[in-house]
């Protein structure tokens, strides 16, 4: 254990030093194991988790998913979303608002990315919340929050790689998140609906809905097609996860031309994303291999659970502890690179832990449940200072808003996360009721 705990805080130094997680993980990992085994197999194991990584067909599902928000998101879908939420939201006070986190939450569901959505809706939603005089805090604070929700929402590609790292049932985890997802929509349209009522001034009383096209119409009512097609396909066992991403793919292709919302330059635009996108994760995923490698060498998971049995802590205290764990780490990491660093040490604590009769007697709706609490702390580290990824994007996208108005506007939603936590880890059947 302690030649793992050294690697770790080299590993961690390393990332302060801004070394790229990716190649910090692999040459913490690659020297941890040559010190350990020799450099012959430890070159063996760095070539081997090169080669199964950028051969495994497992994870094609990550670019074919990424392809098909990539396209969904230059075909200008946005708009048509957003224009289709403030029609159900816009008689109501605040019903811009309501409307910006309804729209993101869809938007970043097909996207995959909670970043690209932050970046895309701020365009399409903040221009018309200031013309109606919505105040920048909660206008920002949605578009930044709402944005988050697409890591959950099937198809979601934080929850690929949470099956791939753990050998869980990848459709089981997109049906377990569809409910903690549509909670997520609910509390944040409370927080908005609440934040209007104890504070008029930051909302109008009703505003114009936003003029909707026909070609908003089709693009809204394509992608709620596309999303049933996608999730009916894989909860009623038609075709599986990567069937459906290569589907969606060529779907989201069809439907971009279908709206013409699709130029030449575009769909380039989108392929190249892709590709850097695709690029950027196999490089993380190939590096966390080579680390968890290395810690599992070392006997950290077990020397974990030895500790955790030892230590007399309840099965829930110990999953307290770790969601504390994951709200630290998430203020200063990228919500990947958190779970590929944390998941290969935490998963095997998990599965060992007794958590008595019930849902959470089997260990795969253990891993299932794990999976969805640590999603939904990724999504609040999004928007947690002093990082807060999402906050850092759309201060970048709107030069003249600060940093301190955009957090302030998301307090409201990161205490309706909390709350979704809490109802988490005290309710499971929550994350599991599809799956009974």
């Amino acid at each position: 254990m302690t030649i793992s705990l050294i690697g770790i805080a080299i590993l961690l130094a390393l990332i302060f030093l801004r070394v790229p997680i990716a190649f910090a993980m692999a040459l913490v990992g690659g020297v941890g194991f040559a010190v350990m085994r020799g450099m012959s197999p430890a070159g063996s194991m760095i070539g081997n988790a090169v080669f199964e990584t950028g051969l495994s067909y497992s994870l094609s599902v990550v670019p074919l998913f990424i392809f098909m928000g990539n396209i969904m998101a230059k075909a200008g879908i946005a708009q048509g979303l957003f224009a289709g939420a403030d029609h159900l939201f816009g008689r109501m006070r605040g019903g811009l608002a309501l409307a910006t986190v309804l729209s993101c939450g869809c938007f970043s569901a097909v996207s995959g990315s909670s970043l690209a959505t932050a970046a895309t809706m701020s365009r399409v939603a903040m221009p018309p919340m200031r013309r109606f005089g919505y105040s920048d805090g909660l206008a920002a604070g949605a578009i930044a929050a709402g944005g988050t929700l697409g890591i959950l929402i099937p198809p979601s590609v934080i929850l690929i790689i949470y099956g791939l790292l753990t050998e869980t049932d990848i459709a089981k985890l997109f049906i377990a998140g569809l409910l903690p997802g549509l909670l997520g929509i609910i509390l944040y349209l409370v927080a908005v609906m609440i934040t209007v009522r104890l504070f008029p001034e930051r909302a109008p009383p009703v505003s114009e809905p936003v003029p909707m096209t026909r070609r908003d119409k089709i693009g809204v009512f394509g992608t709620l097609a596309l999303f049933s097609f996608i999730m009916g396909g894989i909860y009623g066992g038609i075709f599986t996860p990567i069937e459906a991403a290569g589907m969606g793919a060529f779907f989201s292709l069809v439907l971009a031309l279908a709206i013409r919302g699709l130029t030449w330059e575009n769909f380039v635009d989108a392929c190249r994303e892709t590709i850097l996108s695709s690029g950027m994760i196999f490089t993380i995923i190939i590096g966390a291999e080579i680390f968890s490698a290395f810690v599992n060498f070392a006997g950290l998971p077990d020397a974990l659970v030895d500790m955790v049995y030892n230590s007399g802590f309840s099965a829930w205290g110990v999953i307290l502890i770790m969601v504390g764990i994951y709200l630290l780490l998430g203020c200063v990491f990228e919500s990947l690179s958190m779970i590929l660093l944390t998941v290969p040490v935490f998963y095997p604590v998990i599965i060992q832990l007794d958590f008595g009769t019930g849902l959470l007697s089997d260990p795969e709706m253990v891993s299932i449940w794990f999976a969805i609490v640590v999603v939904v702390v990724t999504e609040i580290s999004l928007i947690t200072p002093p990082v807060g990824m999402n906050v850092f994007v759309l201060r970048s996208v709107l030069n003249d808003v600060s940093l301190a108005t955009i957090f302030k506007g998301v307090i409201p939603f990161w205490l309706a996360d909390m709350l979704r936590l809490a109802l988490l880890l005290l309710l499971p059947w929550v994350s599991l009721a599809l799956l009974i």
